[in-house]
């Protein structure tokens, strides 16, 4: 209860610290044939311009929806997650730039039994990294692929952890 007044009052604060605020979609892949969607919303800011003017930072808030099996015997889980991410500039391309992405934040699980696995807790850090890829006007259109893990860190036994690769199409607003 405690993590989920604390998400909720995070969500409240982290607009008054945005510069700009973007959409996404990701389709979500996983171990086990587990498919899934997130829609999030990133609030983005400049906080850490004072030690790069490189480093972009964002803070991701979201809803997924898993699910796993045949359709007459579907497992499905929702998940609302609260991550904040830092991306910085590999490369630039005639029509776009490439950033790397990577970020730690945590999750709830509506049931900790998915997709023939036993979590053991609801609550679920999530790990990312990601090969970002802006493009148009002022870089407002955002491809990107990821890799997701979820796990509770060991906190309760067992901790199997569950594996994702997303693709993710963001628009800045």
């Amino acid at each position: 209860m405690k993590t989920l007044l604390f998400i909720i009052m995070t969500l409240l604060h982290t607009p008054v610290l945005a510069n700009s605020i973007s959409y996404s979609t990701d389709y979500i892949r996983g171990e086990g044939d587990v498919e899934g969607i997130k829609l999030a919303v990133q609030y983005h800011s400049d906080a850490l311009s004072s030690y790069s003017e490189q480093l972009g930072l964002y803070v991701e808030t979201g809803i997924n929806l898993w699910e796993y099996g045949e359709p007459e015997r579907r497992d499905t889980t929702f998940v609302l997650s609260f991550s904040p991410v830092i991306q910085y500039p590999v490369a630039t391309l005639t029509y776009a730039t490439l950033y790397v992405e990577a970020g730690i934040g945590v999750s709830l699980l509506d049931d900790t039994q998915f997709a023939g696995k036993d979590v053991s807790t609801h609550f679920q850090f999530e790990d990312r990294l990601g090969l970002v890829a802006r493009f148009g006007q002022h870089e407002q259109h955002q491809l990107a692929l990821r890799y997701f893990h979820y796990s509770n860190a060991g906190i309760k036994k067992p901790n199997p952890g569950l594996d994702f690769i997303a693709l993710s199409y963001m628009h800045y607003f």
